[in-house]
This record gives structure tokens, C-alpha cells and sequence, in this order.
């Protein structure tokens, strides 16, 4: 079991930046993969990027690729979604999630937070 809470979601401004952070707490294995997705309304829920617990290796959607960048912390169990450049195609809920395995493209995450709007003004 793992509970998951997003936080740094808000209102900016085109061009504009924010820091999503992910605290996780529960049971966890060193095998999990750490993931961020989005959902804007009316659209189906998308991968945005990926981290495994252990290793360096980073995953992106090619709609984020040089703009946004997924980090961990373990020491305070905490992955975050460095977001830069922020255009309004941006706008969305932004969730984490977790899943235990290697693959990190993939929807079929086991734990998901509740999500936090991101909003993107032009």
C-alpha cells in the first residue's frame, strides 16, 4: 500500500514555471516507478514523465520533452515535476502515481494521488 499527495499545482502564466511535488508514504519496494500524467477536460488521461526509484534514467512525452524535467528525493520519499515554459496546452489535472516493476510507460500504474490543477493563461 501506498498513499500518494501532489502538491504546486496553480495559475501561471504562459511562459511561467512550477514545481509539482509528490510525497509518498506506505510500503514501498526498491523496484517502484514513479510517473506524473495529466488529464484535460474532455481528454483521456496521458503520460507526461517517468522515474524509476533507483537510477537516474528520466521518461517524457514528447509534447514535454525539453520543458519539463521528473526528479526524486528518496531520503524525504518525494518525486517532483520541474515545469518550465508553460503553454496553455499545458492546462490540466496533474497526477502522480506509482507502480511496482521497471516499465515506466505505461498507464497500468498501481497508486494514484488526487491530483492537482494546473492552469496556463496565455
Amino acid at each position: 500500500q501506498v498513499q500518494l499527495v501532489e502538491s504546486g499545482g496553480g495559475l501561471v502564466q504562459a511562459g511561467g514555471s512550477l514545481r509539482l511535488s509528490c510525497a509518498a508514504s506506505g510500503r514501498t519496494f526498491s523496484n517502484y516507478v514513479m510517473g506524473w500524467f495529466r488529464q484535460a477536460p474532455g481528454k483521456e488521461r496521458t503520460f507526461v514523465a517517468g522515474i524509476r526509484w533507483s537510477g537516474d534514467r528520466t521518461y517524457y512525452a514528447d509534447s514535454v520533452k525539453g520543458r519539463f524535467t521528473v526528479s526524486r528525493d528518496n531520503d524525504k520519499n518525494t518525486v517532483y515535476l520541474q515545469m518550465n515554459n508553460l503553454k496553455p496546452t499545458d492546462t490540466a489535472v496533474y497526477y502522480c502515481a506509482v507502480r511496482q516493476g521497471t516499465m515506466v510507460i505505461t498507464t497500468q500504474y498501481d497508486y494514484w494521488g488526487q491530483g492537482t490543477q494546473v492552469t496556463v493563461s496565455s
